[in-house]
This record gives C-alpha cells, sequence and structure tokens, in this order.
C-alpha cells in the first residue's frame, strides 16, 4: 500500500476528498472527458439517486483499472453464513446462550471462518440481519471480499485486523468497531495471528447515528470520533481471487489485478471504525433506570418511526450512582429481539455463566433479567457509588424475531443449563 495506508481523517458521514497521489482527484468535476493520470473514474452508491441530500451515500473512486475487469462468477461453497431467516430452524421460545467459540486449528481465513449464529428478515426486501461470529487464523493475502448484500458491523473481541479495503486501511481491535459498506471490497489481515469477533450483517438501511432528543446537541457517540480511511493503493501487480456475497450465496471471480487500486477518492459511503472508549454514556444521578437505548450506537431505522431494524449497543464501564434503585438491569419482556456478546470482562447480570466470546439471545417477548447470584448481590448491596469498569458487552437488537441456525443449535457452544439460572428466584411474597 501506500505511505499513507494507515492515516485517518474524522467525522461520520463526512464528504471527504482524498488522494493518494497529489493531483488524483478531478477538480470541479466527477468524470472529466479524462481524468488526472488517466485514472478510470467509478461511482459507488450506497442508495437510490434520487434519496433525499441528507440520506443519500456515495463515493467517486478514481482507479487504475476498473472493477468490470474480473472473470466469470462460479459458485463458493461456504456453508457456516447464511442469509435471512429463511436459514434458519425453528426454536422454542426461551432464553439461549453459547459459550466462547473455539477457533479452529485448520487454516481458516475471515471468509471461510464466518458462523452465522442467528439471523431474521429477507435480504432481497432489503430488512433484517444476522449475527455471524468470525473464527480466523490466517489472513486473506491475494484474495478479497466483497458483501453486495448488506453493510458490516465488525466487534473485535480476540486480536485485531488489519482491513486492507478500496478506500484505504483501518486497523481495528477488542473496544473498537468498524463498519464496512455494503459494495466496498476488502480483505482482512490477522496481525496477531488468531482471531474472533461478531459480526451484524445489515440488509436494511444504512447505519447511523441515533437522534439525540431530549438528551441534546452532545452524548452518546460523537461524529467527529469516527475515523475514515484516507486513499492508499497498492503498488504490486498480481493476480486477486474475489469472493462476492449476492443473494444469500458466495461466487467467485479471477482477477488478474488487484482490486485495491483506487488512488483517489471523494464522497461520503466510505468504511469508519470507532473507538468505544469514546463514548459518553448518559444515566441517572437521582433513582431509577433510563431505558437502555441510551446506549445506542449506531442505528439502522425501519418503516416504523422509533422501531429499528437493528441497533447496536453496547455497555461500557460507567459509574453507578442511583439511589434506592435496583442496579442491574431489571426483568423484562421486550417487543425488540436482543442478540448479545461480551467482548471482554464481566456483565453484570450474569457475573459467571457469560463469557468473553459467547452469546446470548433473548428474542421477542422471552422473559430474561439478572441471574439469582446477581439478583441476590443488588438487592442487599449497600447503594454507594461505584464504577463498572473493564467490561465491554454489546447488544444487536432488532425489530424482527432472530431464528438461530443448525451451527448455532448443534455446534457444541450451546449452553443447555443456562435456564436454569433463574431456578434459584424463590417465591418471596411476604403479605404484612
Amino acid at each position: 500500500m501506500s505511505h499513507s495506508a494507515l492515516s485517518y481523517q474524522s467525522g461520520f458521514g463526512n464528504e471527504f476528498a482524498t488522494e493518494a497521489v497529489a493531483g488524483a482527484l478531478p477538480v470541479g468535476r466527477n468524470s472529466p472527458q479524462r481524468a488526472p493520470f488517466d485514472l478510470y473514474p467509478e461511482l459507488i452508491s450506497g442508495s437510490a439517486f434520487t434519496a433525499p441530500r441528507a440520506e443519500n451515500r456515495r463515493s467517486w473512486l478514481y482507479r487504475s483499472q476498473p472493477s468490470v475487469v474480473s472473470g466469470r462468477y462460479a459458485a463458493y461453497a461456504q456453508p457456516g453464513w447464511k442469509t435471512g431467516a429463511a436459514g434458519g430452524i425453528a426454536t422454542p421460545p426461551e432464553p439461549l446462550r453459547w459459550r466462547p467459540f473455539p477457533i479452529p486449528e485448520a487454516p481458516t481465513d475471515f471468509v471461510d471462518g464466518m458462523r452465522t449464529l442467528v439471523a431474521n428478515g429477507d435480504v432481497e426486501a432489503q430488512a433484517g440481519m444476522a449475527a455471524h461470529v468470525y473464527l480466523a487464523n490466517r489472513s486473506m493475502e491475494r484474495r478479497a471480499f466483497v458483501n453486495a448484500d448488506g453493510e458490516m458491523l465488525l466487534v473485535p473481541q480476540q486480536g485485531r485486523l488489519r482491513l486492507v479495503t478500496e478506500m484505504g486501511v483501518l486497523e481495528v481491535g477488542p473496544g473498537e468497531i468498524a463498519l464496512l459498506p455494503r459494495g466496498v471490497v476488502f480483505k482482512v489481515e490477522l496481525p496477531d495471528g488468531p482471531s474472533r469477533g461478531y459480526v451484524c450483517e445489515n440488509y436494511g438501511a444504512h447505519f447511523r447515528l441515533p437522534e439525540l432528543g431530549p438528551i441534546g446537541s452532545n452524548g452518546l457517540a460523537n461524529a467527529r470520533d469516527f475515523q475514515a480511511p484516507v486513499a492508499a493503493y497498492e503498488h504490486d501487480a498480481g493476480g486477486y481471487e474475489l469472493i462476492k456475497k449476492y443473494g444469500g450465496a458466495l461466487w467467485r471471480a479471477p482477477m488478474a489485478q488487484t482490486p485495491f487500486n483506487v488512488v483517489a477518492w471523494h464522497g461520503n459511503l466510505t468504511p469508519c471504525k470507532y473507538n468505544t472508549e469514546h463514548f459518553m454514556t448518559i444515566g441517572s444521578i437521582s433513582h431509577d433506570h433510563p431505558d437502555p437505548s441510551i446506549f445506542t450506537v449506531l442505528t439502522s431505522p425501519s418503516d416504523t418511526p422509533g422501531t429499528a431494524n437493528c441497533d447496536f449497543v453496547i455497555f461500557p464501564p460507567r459509574w453507578m450512582v442511583a439511589e434506592d434503585t435496583f442496579r442491574p438491569p431489571w426483568y423484562h419482556r421486550n417487543l425488540m429481539s436482543e442478540f448479545m456478546g461480551l467482548v471482554y470482562g464481566q456483565y453484570d447480570a450474569k457475573p459467571e455463566g457469560f463469557k468473553p466470546g459467547g452469546a446470548s439471545l433473548h428474542n421477542c417477548m422471552v422473559p430474561h433479567g439478572p441471574d439469582a447470584e446477581a439478583f441476590e448481590k443488588a438487592s442487599t448491596a449497600v447503594l454507594a457509588p461505584h464504577k463498572l469498569d473493564h467490561t465491554l458487552a454489546f447488544m444487536f437488537e432488532s425489530r424482527f424475531r432472530f431464528v438461530p441456525t443448525q451451527f448455532a443449535m448443534d455446534g457444541g457452544a450451546l449452553d443447555t443449563a443456562y435456564p436454569e439460572c433463574w431456578q434459584g428466584l424463590q417465591n418471596s411474597f411476604r403479605k404484612d
């Protein structure tokens, strides 16, 4: 890559302009008769041409060869990657939890190591999402990937990822996230070796920052803390294998050249990264809980106002100070379905059973909440201010019911004893 391979520019949804070679960006027009340095202009549109200006996402790329220069596609087998609710199996309406997923010993890269746990919606209807884990131990070298079905939100849990994209390079590790737009080519390198993490594949509307409402103009995730790459391109010649996810299936095609040949680009459709340490947590300083929506980092809206196709929510380190308040999450049944993962540390509502690298699922109207140990401890604790520290859990929350896959139910990580964690909650009702 060029010398600018690990340089970033700040902002979420911003209009960026960046060039790896001075003068490579045309001035005053997008597609001149001949672009500087005889580059090829190529537009990538992430929204309809006539989408409202505030929601329109597109970028102009200036590359040494256009994307149409490739071989013919053939089917590529990856049985662990499923798409939409149709790829799942019927399961009873009860809580589910998984132990940490083991990383395979056989050489496995990011694409081959993808395993779908739960999914919903329909990719052809551009609604819903899937939650995956990636389990990889080998970098993608002369191999690249592009997802035409949805954007991908990556949550590393073990090991850093070096994401080489058409538009530059991002490096993300545990505690950070990366957002890769639909249709942007990338490959994943593993500088720390064996790596594991979570992926939200969003078939619906673009992720965006949530509205703040009565919170005001400051709080939660700030747009300026998101980082986009600057232009960078590969100097070396040589072929690639391009894997494309398209209509729920994977395909492969040979390329005689690198797909990472963008010398300059401008626009607002771009990969980006975010460090969750920058999240400005909001909470009660008197009593009771605000709704957990105050932990929303990004949201993908649906056609129903206020009811998300998918929310990405984090539970980061934070102070607990509320008086006369049961401080862990309360017992609840939700309209929204919740897929949860733990990046590091301990989750306060499940102090022992929920481990980093594992996951849980609480679907629509499935009761859940603190286990018996957490309830007893929180009910009798001295309510002095204290900080939940060295912890990071997250949630993919969706309006649609999640359907688990065969791998999720029979892959060996399912904790079949999970429902027993509530059996110690006794009937303690006393009538005075």
